[in-house]
């Protein structure tokens, strides 16, 4: 069958983004499978053969923790951007440096589409899109999770697991822990599974860059922080 084209795929080697990988060969796409390493603990050069064995015909995997601190971080930093007066904006921060990059690798591989793991209701297909468009008006940007050919064929994580597990992919999800996790040099965040009930309280293991409250210190450390030109 003749090639629908090259597609970008924005690509963490969790359960969404290794599903959509083969579903898009699936659908006839060359992928090309991009990994950018913003601090987030990974074994990155098991998901680069993950990434090929799965069908990839090219992985990228680039660190840009450096230009994502100096660029991103310490601006948002700088202003004191709070969303809410809570959120640091952890994720959000990442997505136009990933999408940067994106754009990069879509343009030297000569690639029409960019696709990403975004879910259809949430912000992140808006900060990976609007960043590519920006980038590149004429890109054209494939998003699973907003097709109908998808999400109905995949309602939820078990029909994603269960993909998964006829295909041949492995995952890290199971159904005891059936949560995904955003992380890099800045924060860390979870969601999906049991943790989208509010009544739901963190299960132990979750925390990595803090101390659940329960288990903490009771007397305080003082930190002093200044900044210079700032």
């Amino acid at each position: 069958a003749q090639s629908k084209g090259t597609v970008v795929l924005a690509y963490s080697g969790g359960l969404d983004t290794s599903c959509i990988l083969v579903w898009l060969k699936e659908q006839g796409y060359d992928v090309v499978a991009y990994l950018a390493n913003i601090g987030q603990k990974e074994d990155f050069e098991a998901a680069r053969k993950k990434a090929l064995a799965l069908g990839s015909k090219k992985v990228y995997i680039e660190d840009v923790s450096r230009e994502f601190v100096e660029e991103f971080i310490w601006p948002a930093v700088q202003a004191n951007a709070l969303y809410e007066d809570r959120y640091l904006l952890g994720t959000a921060l990442a997505r136009p440096c990933i999408a940067r990059k994106l754009v990069e690798i879509a343009q030297r591989e000569g690639a029409q589409y960019v696709a990403h793991g975004a879910t259809g209701k949430g912000n992140d297909q808006v900060r990976f899109e609007l960043s590519c468009y920006a980038l590149c008006p004429k890109i054209k940007v494939v998003a699973p999770w907003r097709l109908p050919e998808f999400y109905q064929r995949f309602p939820g994580r078990r029909e994603l697991m269960d993909y998964a597990k006829k295909h041949g992919i492995p995952v890290p999800v199971t159904p005891q822990t059936p949560w995904s996790m955003d992380e890099n040099l800045m924060h860390i965040s979870y969601e999906a599974g049991i943790l989208e009930n509010p009544k739901t309280q963190a299960p132990p293991g979750l925390y990595t860059k803090t101390c659940d409250p329960a288990n903490s210190p009771d007397t305080p450390d003082v930190l002093e922080i200044e900044f210079e030109r700032g």
